[in-house]
């Protein structure tokens, strides 16, 4: 992570270490008091409000760091599988990798949190993600893998929330699906909401038993 602009060395250390106190606060309790955060990260009270403002400042910090990490784990990765089809795939499999690795996950991505701000800052981060899979699915088009006559960027917001909001549920439930099995119904989800041609090419359909829906407790 870059140094934030205007702070030492030595600051940002202190910065990124309140950072990881919030996320690390926000995941274990559900909620985040600047107080807590400042114990957890053996501070004073107060250091919190010097780097963050507001408690609402730390939260959004701690909100976009979780989506900056997520782009660079899976989401704005460059991938160099020769089609569109194979690159996604990798794209979903570190996606979701991701999320289930991730203590924040079921936080960020479920109840929304915090204050205007905190749902400003979010919605910005989700646009941004939007935008850049919009411009993904319009290659696609062009290069011919994926039905034309869609939207690109209602097609990226339809997935982009189709995909977390299965993955919440996914960690909800006493039995976690294992991974490979979430990556390939989401996959399938994926490829059938984009207009991918050729649907069964590449694909190895699973026997009876083997999907998330056989696999759960009775």
């Amino acid at each position: 992570m870059e140094m934030p602009v205007g702070l030492t060395a030595r600051g940002a250390g202190s910065r990124e270490r309140l950072l990881r106190a919030a996320a690390a606060e926000l995941a274990s309790a559900s909620q985040l008091e600047v107080a807590s955060v400042a114990r957890r990260a053996g501070v004073s009270a107060g250091l919190p409000y010097r780097y963050f403002g507001t408690r609402s400042g730390l939260l959004i910090a701690v909100v976009e760091d979780f989506y900056t990490r997520l782009g660079e784990a899976a989401v704005f990765r460059r991938y160099e599988a020769p089609t569109w089809r194979e690159r996604e795939r990798e794209r979903i499999h570190a996606w979701v990798s991701f999320l289930y690795h991730e203590p924040l996950a079921p936080i960020i991505l479920g109840v929304p949190m915090g204050d205007g701000e905190v749902a400003a800052a979010t919605a910005g981060s989700l646009r941004l993600a939007i935008e850049i899979g919009g411009r993904n699915i319009a290659q696609g088009q062009r290069d011919g893998e994926l039905s034309g006559d869609r939207d690109p960027e209602l097609l990226a917001a339809a997935v982009l929330g189709g995909v977390h909001r299965a993955v919440v549920l996914a960690l909800s439930r006493d039995y976690r699906p294992p991974l490979d099995a979430l990556v390939h119904e989401l996959w399938a989800f994926v490829a059938g909401a984009v207009g991918l041609t050729n649907l069964d090419e590449g694909s190895s359909p699973k026997a009876p038993g083997d999907g998330i829906a056989h696999k759960r407790r009775s």
